[in-house]
């Protein structure tokens, strides 16, 4: 037992004392895993509205696909990545592997899936009274668009913090192509794994602090934004 009440004093005392290892590990997760995010709503909700609004030849195999990436095995992502970004593979030349654009590339991949399929749910499943409200509008074009994404902006904002907590947690594609180098690509959860394998509990300790600290932030936004919506 004293070996972990020493971590979580030691894990404590590195937080407040802004051990710069340990800030580094936290900044490069919160700026790839924001990023990513960003990238990913500005790209998979447009399509996300498409799939779910307009009714079209293939939308069901779309779906279908975009469902399938829902339950990608991170690591099955990373190894994929991995073979496009590496000095053999035909994106190498660009020379993306183990830089934090890699990790930025590999998150967006994971998010991406999250965002369309559930964008497209909530389109497709919107509630008979904002049906009937955005009807009596008699908009038309891009108006019509903004304005159902407005009356559903606390539905999709529960899909913003779901692909938030899914990369913000994820390891498998962090490790494989941002190689977890110090102070350039390591992120929480690769940190994580290292410092405890070389038995480093107080950073391992500190590092799982903050991301509980990320994830439970993230889980009350959610319910937040659920109970807003009702």
């Amino acid at each position: 037992m004293d070996f972990i009440l020493d971590g979580i004093m030691g894990a404590f005392h590195l937080l407040f004392s802004f051990d710069e290892e340990t800030y580094s590990a936290i900044k490069a997760t919160v700026f790839t895993s924001s990023f990513s995010v960003v990238i990913a709503l500005l790209i998979g909700m447009p399509l996300g509205f498409c799939l779910g609004y307009y009714e079209f030849r293939g939308r069901k195999i779309l779906k279908l696909i975009s469902d399938t990436g829902l339950a990608m095995p991170t690591v099955a992502v990373g190894l994929i990545l991995y073979a496009l970004l590496s000095h053999r593979g035909p994106l190498g030349s660009f020379g993306l592997l183990f830089t934090l654009k890699a990790v930025i590339i590999g998150q967006i991949c994971l998010s991406l899936p999250i965002v369309i399929s559930l964008t497209a749910s909530v389109i497709e499943n919107m509630g008979k009274k904002h049906a009937l409200l955005l009807k009596s509008y008699h908009l038309k074009g891009y108006k019509k668009v903004l304005t159902i994404l407005f009356e559903n902006r606390y539905s999709l904002m529960v899909v913003l913090a779901t692909a938030y907590g899914r990369i913000v947690a994820e390891v498998g594609v962090a490790m494989m192509i941002g190689g977890n180098i110090k102070w350039f690509t390591r992120t929480i959860t690769t940190a994580i794994s290292l410092e405890t394998n070389k038995g480093q509990f107080s950073m391992g300790i500190a590092l799982a602090l903050v991301l509980i600290l990320l994830a439970f932030l993230v889980n009350l936004a959610v319910y937040e934004l659920k109970r807003l919506d009702r």
